[in-house]
């Protein structure tokens, strides 16, 4: 038997039995080898080359996972986007398979993949991608971020919360109507930070008669609760009625969501998260940048300071805000943050769809206030969250990235400590 066929490969794959399906992992991978459909998320077992990009982002330990194999036999997608379950391991066929399998090097084939892995994890924490933007994002959290709690409830045994409010936070009878949900735990323990995310499961089943899977949600809430000393959390939700092509659809989950009742309990999953969290020591300042439904964790963040601020024991840093939508009337929460003290946020607005308007985005506002920007990027203090469509991330960061470079500061060295420090959060889907 050849070397080639007798070859053990630790094949990478996702356990379809935990992963929400966040696309974490898809949008992660510099190789492209994770790919999915309407059900799940796979590795390609000929393009995987084990770098681990992926694993330190995935908010569930889902795709953290390894099949002995032979080279020859290795899981297909196919294979692979029919699992419900991940497979039993393969047995060898022969005893030669177990000698060949067994010898690599003079050691075992995992500890040989294993070393690799380790090396190329590392040499890509080190040198971020300055120039295509790839890998900037931290993948640890800022150092006086509070410790998470995670999984703690998984899709196999899900709690139970109930709504206790639900409401329109845009305008009423404008596109993209979204809605502010309020889940309450009752004594059963759920300790989330902003930043975290939770997974909903909605009732029902898919077209192929399967339960549905859980769909992710950031939290919109602070940590001590939607209303506080209560064991609550809010989200936000657009309600989906069409694709990204145009198409009429009915969002399962988003539908379910937006037309809860008071009263109605909801199987919840999570929480999910260790590095989207923000940083909790005086003086550090908060850049949020986002789009539509990803205002909801820096409304966490935000009403965290509020709130800290009001009790007059913590003295935090500049708080600045870049939130985009399409029009004023789509954008979730235009009315309170008019109400928030100009001394404690500073707010840019950014709207792309206004009758009568040049289109605006958010990176053009980052534009309009690169010397301030400048300043807060030169402070080892300051921390930037990015949250919203994958389709910003690439502007966002190339606006960061000229205003550094405008300013005559290095860039690839701000980027190198923003991704190291936890100082740059990425959040994109």
């Amino acid at each position: 038997m050849s070397t080639d066929t007798a070859e053990l490969l630790q094949q990478h794959v996702i356990d379809p039995e935990v992963c929400i399906r966040c696309n974490t992992c898809e949008a992660t991978c510099p190789v492209g080898a994770v790919t999915h459909d309407s059900r799940n998320y796979v590795v390609d077992a000929d393009k995987c080359n084990h770098c681990m990009a992926c694993v330190p982002p995935c908010p569930t330990g889902s795709i953290d996972h390894w099949l002995p194999v032979l080279r020859s036999k290795a899981y297909t997608l196919q294979e692979q986007l029919s699992w419900d379950e991940l497979p039993a391991p393969q047995a060898l066929d022969t005893a030669q398979d177990a000698s060949t399998i067994t010898q690599v090097s003079g050691s075992t084939a995992f500890e040989t993949a294993s070393s690799s892995v380790q090396a190329t994890t590392s040499t890509q924490a080190a040198a971020p991608d300055t120039d295509n933007f790839s890998g900037l994002g931290a993948t640890v959290p800022p150092w006086s971020a509070a410790h998470p709690y995670t999984n703690l409830h998984g899709p196999k045994s899900p709690t139970t919360a109930t709504v206790v409010g639900n409401m329109q936070v845009n305008e009423v009878g404008t596109d993209n109507e979204t809605h502010h949900i309020v889940l309450d735990f009752g004594s059963m323990p759920f300790p989330v930070l902003e930043g975290q995310s939770i997974g909903i499961v909605p009732p029902g089943a898919d077209a192929s008669g399967r339960p549905h899977h859980a769909r992710q949600y950031s939290i919109a809430s602070p940590r001590n609760g939607e209303r506080p000393g209560y064991n609550n959390v809010s989200i936000t939700v657009k309600r989906v009625v069409q694709d990204h092509q145009g198409k009429a659809v009915q969002g399962v989950a988003s539908n379910y969501l937006c037309d809860l009742k008071t009263g109605d309990s909801v199987q919840v999953i999570g929480p999910f998260g260790t590095s989207f969290l923000m940083p909790n020591h005086p003086g550090s300042h908060i850049v949020m940048i986002c789009t539509g439904t990803g205002s909801a964790p820096m409304r966490a963040m935000t009403e965290w300071r509020r709130r800290l601020r009001a009790s007059g024991k913590f003295e935090g840093g500049k708080l600045v805000l870049f939130f985009g939508a399409r029009t004023q009337q789509e954008l979730p929460y235009f009315g309170p943050l008019q109400k928030l003290p100009h001394d404690f946020i500073d707010i840019h607005f950014a709207f792309s769809r206004t009758p009568g308007q040049p289109k605006r985005y958010v990176q053009d506002a980052m534009c309009e206030a690169a010397p301030k920007l400048a300043t807060l990027l030169q402070d080892g203090q300051t921390h930037f969250y990015v949250c919203g469509l994958k389709s910003m991330e690439e502007g966002v960061l190339q606006a960061l990235r000229d205003i550094a470079l405008g300013a005559g500061l290095d860039w690839t060295a701000i980027a190198k400590d923003l991704k190291q420090q936890g100082r740059l959060q990425l959040e994109t889907y």
